[in-house]
């Protein structure tokens, strides 16, 4: 049932058509047993006009509407609705179902003035076709509770629907700012990578020039030491152009005027990174694996950088009490981060759409490195984020 009334929402044409079938057979069984003085083409060609439309009603609301009360109008001077003594017919029910769109989808000025147009054909219809008596009276009443009811409801449907598109405008505007603030948070990040890689791919450069100088000079009086100086050399432009890669990609912004260089920290820095931590209140331990001064400079960057973010994330949600473990393993081909907490902070989704995008900063970091960063809740209680950035990047 559930699924029927998702279709018929969907497809509105065939609730209105099938609204409008039911109109239609209702009508052609009183045309069939009524004694009428009037032809039954006048008849059927009237209640089509009437019905018919209801079928476009949502598409077409104000032409549809309008059909429908000419069709009325006609009737009036044809026959006035009366079908063997009957002052109203099936079909007259559009006319109310058209009132209902008109407020509804159209607005509640045109709606006003097309029961304007509807109060005048009813008054015509009650002293030109009926007698001034107490049931003319009552179907008088019956017909303004009627067309009450349907402006009643055109006036709550309408209100709901405006409710409605107001909301989803909001809504597809938050989405658009969100996604904006995504794609600064991520120019952002990887300009301040770019910052970051360009002291390790210079200070790998003027390694290679001193080098290169001393192994001039000493490649005569010192073969030995000038073959040293080629293989630091290699092994140092091996290293840069590692970074370079790294660096391929990474979208800088045009404007860096006012920026400050200085020495960057690498994984080396963990532990002092951990001590400050705790003096701000937070527990850590850190846990580590492998020698970390060994890894290249803009990985051992990456690292610190990502546990940097992750325990200033800690700080801001996990809340009072929470304390935090940080492991880093250096393996043959790759290094392992992971930083977990007991908090009971803010859910993932809230902190993702802050203000602060760090997992967006963490996330871009460990593409730009060629690894992979998850994040979200522990099954035991607090968050979790691990990253898993290749020595060598594919």
């Amino acid at each position: 049932m559930r699924r029927l009334s998702l279709w018929m929402r969907a497809h509105p044409v065939f609730g209105d058509s099938l609204m409008a079938g039911l109109l239609l057979v209702f009508d052609l069984g009183t045309l069939a047993s009524a004694d009428v003085g009037v032809p039954g083409s006048t008849l059927l060609f009237v209640g089509v006009m009437m019905i018919v439309p209801v079928m476009f009603r949502r598409k077409y609301p104000l032409g549809s509407s309008y059909v429908i009360l000419f069709g009325g109008a006609i009737q009036l001077f044809t026959h006035g609705g009366l079908i063997d003594g009957l002052p109203i017919r099936p079909a007259d029910f559009a006319m109310a179902i058209a009132l209902y769109t008109m407020v509804a989808y159209v607005g509640r000025r045109q709606g006003l003035l097309y029961a304007v147009w509807l109060a005048v054909g009813t008054f015509v219809w009650a002293v030109w076709r009926m007698s001034a008596t107490a049931e003319t009276a009552l179907f008088l009443f019956m017909i303004a509770v009627v067309f009450g009811f349907s402006w009643a409801m055109g006036e709550f449907v309408g209100a709901r629907r405006a409710y409605h598109s107001e909301l989803e405008q909001r809504l597809k505007l938050l989405e658009t700012e969100r996604d904006q603030q995504a794609r600064i948070a991520v120019g952002e990040e990887r300009s301040r990578i770019a910052r970051e890689l360009h002291d390790v791919v210079a200070h790998a450069v003027s390694v290679m020039v001193v080098q290169a100088d001393g192994a001039g000079y000493a490649i005569k009086t010192n073969p030995d030491l000038a073959e040293a100086a080629v293989r630091t050399i290699a092994d140092t432009g091996r290293q840069a152009l590692t970074e370079m890669r790294r660096l391929l990609g990474v979208l800088r912004s045009e404007d860096q005027s006012g920026t400050q260089w200085a020495p960057q920290p690498d994984a080396g820095d963990l532990r002092e990174l951990t001590e400050n931590c705790r003096a701000a209140g937070l527990p850590v331990r850190l846990e580590t694996t492998g020698d970390l001064h060994s890894l290249p400079a803009g990985l051992g960057l990456g690292v610190y950088r990502i546990v940097q973010e992750a325990l200033t994330n800690t700080l801001k949600h996990a809340g009072s009490g929470a304390s935090a473990i940080v492991r880093v393993t250096h393996a043959d081909d790759h290094v392992e981060v992971e930083v977990a907490d007991d908090g009971f902070g803010t859910p993932h989704d809230l902190v993702a759409v802050s203000g602060g995008n760090g997992l967006i900063g963490m996330r871009e970091r460990a593409g730009v490195l060629g690894g992979t960063l998850e994040a979200g809740p522990n099954p035991g209680g607090g968050w979790r984020v691990r990253a898993v950035l290749p020595l060598v990047p594919s």
